[in-house]
C-alpha cells in the first residue's frame, strides 16, 4: 500500500500544543507573564500550529519571512509559504515588550489562555507595509483584478479591511499552544487534527486523497465537484471552515448538519470523510488557494480541488485565477533543490459547473455544449441571497433534504443580512 503525501515541509508534523505536565507547567507560567489580546483569525492560526495543521511553522513570522512570502511565496530558508501568519499588537504593548521577553496570549471573547510565546522580534507595520501586504496577497492577475484594486478594496474586501485595521507592531516568535479552544466540543467527530485525519485515511487505504474546501452550505455544484474527485482518487476529505466568516455567511453547525445528511443519501460512505479546521477565512483568493493546499497537505491530503472563484469574494478575481498560480509556484516536479520544502498538494482543476436541462444532467464547461439559458448557475452566493429574501430555489440547484435545514436556519434569524450579488455567482460571464 502507498503512504499518504508527508506533510508540509519535510520535517514531519510540527505540533505546538502542549499536553499533561507540561501543559499544566506552562499554563502555571503563562499566569505571571505579559498577557495579549489576540484577534480570532490570530487564534485559529495558534490552534493549526498547536496541532501540526501549519507544519512546519513553530511560531508567528518575524520581518524577514512576512516580507519573503509577499514577494516570493516563501519562508527565507526556501520552504514554500503563500500567506503571511502573523501577529500584531499595539504600540502601547510593544512599547512593554522587549526582544528575548516571555508573553501570553490570550483570547478576550472566550477568556481562554491560549499560548506562551518567546518574542525572538518586534518590528512596526507601517501604513505602508499593509499596503504592500494587501497588494501582494489579496491582488489578482486576472482581468477583473485590473484597475484601482486598493481603491476598491478598502472599502468592498473583507480580508484589506482585516489587514489595514490590524495594530502598528508585530511581534515574531516560536509558541506554545495551551488550548485547541472549544472546537472539540461545538463540533465532536468533525473537528479533527491532520494526524487524527491520517490515521482515518490509513485505516481506509487510502492514498490519493483530494479535500473539497466549504465555507457555503454544499450545493450540487460541491457534490459533483466531490463526486468527479471520488471517481480518480482513492477518497475525498469535505474539509468546512469552522472558523470565523463575514457577515452573512451560514454559520458552521448549519453547514455541518447539511453535509451530514447529503453523506447520508448521496455518498458511498466509505468514500468520503467529513471534518472541520478551525480557521477564520481571509477571501485571498488564488493565494488562500495555496494556502488550503498547503495545510491540507499536512491533513494527507495530496488533491486539492479548485473549482471557479475558489476563496473569492465580490468580483475581485478572475474565475480561474485561482487554478493559474498553482502553475506559477516551485513544485517537486519543477526540480526543487530540497522536495519537503516544496508543495507536493497538486491542485485538481475542475472547469464551471452546473446543472444543465437539456444535459439532463450536472455538467461543466467542458462537457456541456448548451447556452446558459438551458444551465441552473449554482453559488453559494446566489443560494444564500434566494434564502435570506424568502425566495424560491430554482429547481437542481440543491437537494430537498438540504433546503429544509437551510429555510428553517433562515426562518428563525433575527437578524438578516443584506446578500450582495456578483459576476460569478450570478453567471454574469458565462457565454
Amino acid at each position: 500500500m502507498m503512504a499518504l503525501v508527508a506533510p508540509h515541509g519535510g520535517k514531519g508534523l510540527v505540533c505546538a500544543l502542549l499536553e499533561g505536565d507540561e501543559l499544566v507547567a506552562e499554563q502555571k507560567k503563562a499566569e505571571g507573564l505579559k498577557r495579549i489580546a489576540i484577534s480570532p483569525r490570530a487564534k485559529g492560526d495558534l490552534i493549526m500550529m498547536g496541532i501540526g495543521g501549519f507544519s512546519p511553522l513553530t511560531g508567528f513570522m518575524n520581518k524577514a519571512d512576512w516580507k519573503s512570502v509577499c514577494d516570493n511565496f516563501t519562508l527565507t530558508d526556501g520552504t514554500f509559504w503563500p500567506i503571511p501568519i502573523t501577529l500584531d499588537i499595539s504600540a502601547e504593548d510593544a512599547a512593554e515588550i522587549k526582544e528575548g521577553d516571555e508573553v501570553a496570549l490570550w483570547d478576550p471573547k472566550k477568556d481562554v489562555m491560549m499560548a506562551t510565546m518567546k518574542v525572538e522580534e518586534k518590528y512596526e507595520m507601517t501604513e505602508a507595509d499593509k499596503l504592500y501586504e494587501c497588494e501582494k496577497v489579496f491582488k489578482g492577475h486576472g482581468e477583473d483584478s485590473q484597475g484601482d484594486f486598493m481603491k476598491v478594496a478598502l472599502e468592498d474586501h473583507p480580508g484589506v479591511k482585516m489587514v489595514m485595521a490590524q495594530k502598528e507592531f508585530n511581534i515574531a516568535g516560536p509558541v506554545k499552544v495551551l488550548s485547541e479552544g472549544d472546537y472539540r466540543e461545538r463540533f465532536p467527530g468533525c473537528y479533527m487534527t491532520p494526524a487524527e485525519a491520517r490515521a482515518i485515511f490509513e485505516e481506509r487505504g487510502w492514498s490519493t486523497v483530494a479535500a473539497l474546501q466549504l465555507r457555503n452550505p454544499m450545493h450540487r455544484s460541491h457534490e459533483f465537484l466531490a463526486k468527479i474527485a471520488i471517481e480518480v482518487c482513492d477518497g475525498v476529505f469535505i474539509h468546512s471552515l469552522i472558523g470565523n466568516l463575514k457577515p452573512g455567511d451560514i454559520p458552521a453547525e448549519v453547514r455541518i448538519k447539511c453535509i451530514d445528511t447529503l453523506i447520508d443519501n448521496y455518498f458511498v460512505k466509505d468514500n468520503i470523510v467529513q471534518g472541520g479546521y478551525p480557521l477564520d477565512m481571509r477571501y485571498a483568493g488564488p493565494r488562500e488557494g495555496l494556502l488550503h493546499a498547503t495545510f491540507r497537505q499536512n491533513y494527507g491530503v495530496n488533491r486539492m480541488i479548485i473549482g471557479r472563484d475558489h476563496a473569492g469574494v465580490g468580483d475581485f478575481y478572475g474565475l480561474f485565477e485561482a487554478q493559474e498560480i498553482f502553475d506559477r509556484i516551485p513544485y517537486v516536479k519543477d526540480g526543487c533543490p530540497d522536495p519537503g520544502k516544496a508543495l507536493q498538494c497538486q491542485p485538481l482543476k475542475i472547469d464551471w459547473t452546473f446543472y444543465c436541462f437539456k444535459c439532463d444532467g450536472m455538467a461543466s464547461m467542458r462537457t456541456c455544449p448548451h447556452t446558459k439559458e438551458d444551465r441552473v448557475i449554482l453559488s453559494g452566493t446566489k443560494l444564500r441571497k434566494a434564502l435570506s429574501e424568502g425566495k424560491d430555489v430554482p429547481d437542481h440547484f440543491g437537494r430537498d433534504e438540504v433546503l429544509v435545514i437551510l429555510r428553517d436556519y433562515y426562518e428563525n434569524l433575527t437578524e438578516k443580512v443584506e446578500v450582495k450579488m456578483q459576476k460569478a455567482a450570478s453567471g454574469a460571464d458565462m457565454k
